[in-house]
C-alpha cells in the first residue's frame, strides 16, 4: 500500500509542480481530441453481452445473487486518427449487478493492432462517470478502466475490468461494439 501512495504522490506532485507549457500543451491535446471525435460523423452502438465477477473476490452466495446479463444500449460517436487508433466518445446505460440501470457516459481510446486486412486488436482505456443505485444516482462516480477489443470488419468485442477489493469490484464487462454506416 505505502508504494501504491508513494507513486500516485509522485504523479500528483509531477502533475502540479510540472511547467506551465506542459500542462497547457498536454491539456490543448486533449480539448482537440475531445473536439474532433465529437465532431465525427461515424457512430457505433453498443450492447452489453456479459458481466462476469471474479469468483476469487465473491462467496458463492453473492455471486447467485448477481446479475450477469447487463441488458443495455449505447451509441458513440467514434473517430479513427491518422495513426489508425480508435477515439470515442459515448453514453451506455445497462443493468447492473443488482439488476438496476447504471447509465455511464465517457472517452474511450485504443490503439489499434492490424493482424491481418479484416481482424484488428485494440489496448487502451476508458474515462467517464457514471451514476448508481446504492447511492440514488445522485453522486457521480468516477470510472478510469483498461479496454480490450478484438475486432472483425464492422464489429468488436470490447471488454473493461473494473478493479476493486474483496466482494467489490472485480468485474469483467463486456459489450459488442457496432460500426453505423
Amino acid at each position: 500500500m505505502k508504494h501504491w501512495l508513494a507513486v500516485f504522490l509522485m504523479m500528483v506532485s509531477s502533475t502540479l509542480f510540472a511547467d506551465e507549457p506542459t500542462k497547457s500543451a498536454i491539456w490543448s491535446d486533449v480539448k482537440d481530441s475531445l473536439s474532433q471525435t465529437w465532431q465525427s460523423k461515424d457512430y457505433e452502438l453498443y450492447i452489453p453481452v456479459n458481466t462476469w465477477h471474479n469468483r476469487s473476490y465473491y462467496s458463492a452466495e453473492q455471486i447467485a445473487s448477481y446479475n450477469e446479463q447487463p441488458w443495455g444500449l449505447g451509441l458513440g460517436k467514434y473517430r479513427i486518427d491518422a495513426e489508425g487508433d480508435w477515439h470515442s466518445i459515448y453514453a451506455m446505460a445497462f443493468l447492473d449487478s443488482h439488476s438496476k440501470i447504471e447509465p455511464i457516459v465517457g472517452f474511450g481510446f485504443q490503439k489499434i493492432w492490424w493482424p491481418t486486412d479484416v481482424i484488428r486488436l485494440g489496448l487502451g482505456y476508458t474515462a467517464g462517470v457514471t451514476l448508481r443505485n446504492n447511492s440514488d444516482y445522485l453522486l457521480p462516480i468516477p470510472v478510469v478502466a483498461p479496454l480490450l477489443s478484438i475486432g472483425y470488419k464492422d464489429l468488436a468485442v470490447q471488454s473493461t475490468y473494473i478493479i476493486g477489493g474483496q466482494g467489490s469490484g472485480n468485474v469483467l464487462f463486456t459489450w459488442l461494439r457496432w460500426r453505423l454506416e
